[in-house]
């Protein structure tokens, strides 16, 4: 067993999961499985970037969802309305969501805790009515219709489904290359002193606002980058998109995966995903069936999935270094596991 623990925080479950999701779309019974996998795919990246800025950095933005929406309208706007190509549209998505986060994020991040929790939420209810509103600019309840898709090489066409797919799971693998890197880097510890404490921080010498609205910026930059491919997927979007439920849903991904650690953005983005695809047939009653899964989730998982296995294998691995050497003195602190990005 603890063989097979090692195998799966190892590079053996990066390996196996990168099998998996390219061996998807030939063992899937209908395109639609494929599709409902690369959008899966899309919100992951999104989550990645929350992660960055609430699992990282313990910040909690109630935003999220708003930038995310920031990025496909950009991109929309610029393919739709103005005839740009697909690819320099989507590098201004991530520009536009990475500035608009900066402006956000030198005002909100003065404030502390739920008060910056609450300013966010504020402004992700603002983007929605700019989105909804602002008619010349986004069209309003209209929508944008007719939205570039990713422009193909040769035989490769990413207005098909499988094309895309792989497209969106090369940039997947991207955000979580990058996570990784950051979170074994002295900006990524940076980033977690600060979770741990403003104070402690402080006395480190870290200059709080700074490492903050970096954190926010890069988050908001994934949110952009996971817009403009979820726009050029479904290729018409409307303000729904900025509706800030799907900040929450962001967050429900996040707290069944676990905060702070590497696969629990992708873990728990994925499960719910298909959790709530299997319920469909319950239609407005699957929410009976979810909501208490998620409570006893919460009860008995509090730091995710993934949090909580790591946090497992870390109490075997203490208890066999302790078995071997009844001399150590290594002790499990609450949320060491989390900083395991295995």
């Amino acid at each position: 067993m603890h063989r097979f623990a090692s195998l799966l925080t190892g590079r053996g479950a990066k390996l196996v999961l990168l099998a998996l999701a390219l061996a998807f779309p030939l063992f899937a019974k209908s395109e639609y499985q494929v599709y409902v996998m690369a959008s899966a795919f899309i919100w992951a990246i999104a989550v990645y970037g929350l992660n960055i800025i609430t699992g990282y950095c313990g910040q909690l933005n109630l935003a999220h969802g708003g930038f995310f929406a920031i990025g496909a309208y950009t991109l929309a706007i610029l393919t739709a309305d103005h005839g740009w190509n697909f690819w320099p549209a989507f590098v201004a998505a991530a520009l536009v969501s990475a500035a608009v986060g900066a402006l956000v994020g030198i005002v909100s991040l003065r404030l502390k805790e739920h008060f910056f929790a609450i300013f966010t939420l504020c402004v992700g209810f603002i983007i929605y009515l700019l989105i909804d509103k602002w008619e010349e600019l986004t069209h309003g309840a209209i929508g944008i219709r007719g939205i570039a898709a990713p422009d193909g090489f040769g035989l490769v066409d990413f207005s098909q489904t499988v094309p895309f797919y792989y497209l969106a799971l090369l940039f997947l693998i991207l955000a979580i290359w990058f996570a990784g890197r950051l979170a074994s880097s002295l900006l990524g510890r940076t980033f977690m002193a600060i979770r741990n404490g403003d104070a402690l921080a402080q006395s480190l010498g870290i200059d709080l606002m700074r490492n903050k609205l970096l954190a926010f910026v890069l988050s908001t930059t994934y949110a952009g980058v996971a817009g403009g491919l979820y726009a050029s997927m479904i290729r018409f979007i409307g303000p729904e998109e900025a509706n800030p439920n799907h900040t929450f849903d962001m967050i429900t991904y996040l707290l069944v995966g676990g905060f702070g650690t590497l696969f629990g953005p992708l873990v728990g983005t994925v499960g719910v995903v298909w959790i709530t695809q299997s319920l469909q047939f319950l239609e407005d009653y699957r929410m009976i069936i979810f909501g208490p899964l998620i409570v006893v989730l919460v009860i008995f998982m509090p730091r995710g999935v993934i949090g909580t296995f790591l946090g497992w294998k870390l109490r075997k691995d203490t208890a066999a270094a302790r078995a071997n050497d009844p001399r150590a003195t290594t002790k499990v602190t609450p949320g060491s596991e989390v900083n395991n990005n295995a």
